[in-house]
This record gives C-alpha cells, sequence and structure tokens, in this order.
C-alpha cells in the first residue's frame, strides 16, 4: 500500500505550540529532529514518532462538526492513502531511507477536548487518532514524499 506525507509538525517542549515544516531530519536517538517527545528513552521509547492519517483526521472532525488544523492533534506526520488501523508490527517507509516500526494505537489525550467538545471520542474508533513507532532508519524526509506500509 502507498500514500503521500501531507505534513510534518514537532513541538520543543510538553504543551509547546506545534510548528510545522517542510522537511525534516529523523534520528535513531532523536525521532523527529527538535521533538522533545522523540529522543530516546532508556529502555527504548515506542513513541518516537507519531503518524495519523488524513482520513482518520477529516473523519473525526466531520463526527463532532469541526474545523480544526491537523497539527493541533499534535501528532508527527499526516499521511494520505494509507490504512493504519491495526498495523502494530508494520514498517513505513518514507521517502528513499527512513523506516519506522509501528508499535501501537496512538490515543488521544484530553487536550483534544480543549479543542472542540467530542474531538477525543471521535478520535478513538478505528485508530482515528493515529499511530506510535520507532525510528528503525535514520535520514531526511520531506513533504511529499512517497509512504509505504507493509510487514
Amino acid at each position: 500500500m502507498t500514500g503521500r506525507l501531507l505534513g510534518i509538525a514537532r513541538h520543543a517542549r510538553p504543551r509547546g505550540p506545534m510548528e510545522t515544516l517542510e522537511h525534516a531530519q529523523v534520528g535513531l536517538e532523536t525521532g523527529i529532529q527538535g521533538d522533545f517527545r522523540g529522543s530516546l528513552k532508556p529502555g527504548g521509547n515506542r513513541r518516537q514518532v507519531t503518524v495519523m492519517t488524513l482520513d482518520g483526521w477529516q473523519a473525526a472532525l466531520a463526527e463532532v462538526r469541526a474545523s480544526v488544523a491537523w497539527e493541533q492533534r499534535r501528532v508527527n506526520l499526516l499521511v494520505d492513502g494509507l490504512a493504519l488501523e491495526r498495523t502494530s508490527g508494520a514498517r513505513l517507509w518514507i521517502g528513499s531511507g527512513v523506516v519506522l516500526e509501528v508499535t501501537g494505537e496512538c490515543f488521544p489525550c484530553s487536550r483534544m477536548e480543549e479543542l472542540h467538545p467530542g474531538l477525543k471520542g471521535a478520535l478513538l474508533p478505528r485508530w482515528r487518532g493515529g499511530v506510535t513507532t520507532r525510528v528503525i532508519s535514520n535520514g531526511r524526509i520531506a513533504v511529499g514524499d512517497e509512504v509505504r506500509i507493509g510487514r
């Protein structure tokens, strides 16, 4: 299955503002460079880079009749053309060399309720909130890159 990378975002500190990027360096020990969640933790980090689909985001927004920018979901990558539901253990290949391993579902936090009432609940079905991943192979990614998923 092949899709496209539509957006890249990061935040330098907890509850900090999200910054969108056209390209980013992805590292084994840093996740998205400059994102506070991506740094490797003792014992490993199952949540270095978070990924969400455009379809999942749009479905959640439609359900609660909201208009909220994707980066406010506070995930790192927005992709189109892929299905991420129940993909634990799968790998995402982005661009010419970055590989991410899906470690699980990215559960929405209470901050989604601050954005719009009901949004947290609307992100729960079918893994609409996205997935958590760990970096397997580092490199540079850019908006527009091809994204493939497989085992």
